[in-house]
């Protein structure tokens, strides 16, 4: 499976910092309905691929600051 979006597709979380270690990066899939999360620090691991319903779901989860529901 291809996952080399390229890399102006990647956007980093703002939670994402040299400090902590913690380095999230997600681009949306072009001409998919989804969007890929990935270690920016680990770039050997192909990015996870998430429906847009699923992301809406996990954002919504993460500012109400609850696990969301699987």
């Amino acid at each position: 499976m291809r996952h080399d979006l390229p890399i102006e597709q990647w956007r980093k979380s703002s939670y994402s910092n040299a400090q902590s270690g913690n380095c999230v990066e997600v681009a949306e899939i072009p001409g998919a309905a989804g969007i890929a999360v990935r270690d920016s620090k680990n770039l050997s691991v192909p990015p996870a691929r998430v429906s847009r319903p699923a992301w809406a779901a996990f954002l919504s989860a993460v500012a109400q600051d609850a696990p969301p529901i699987a």
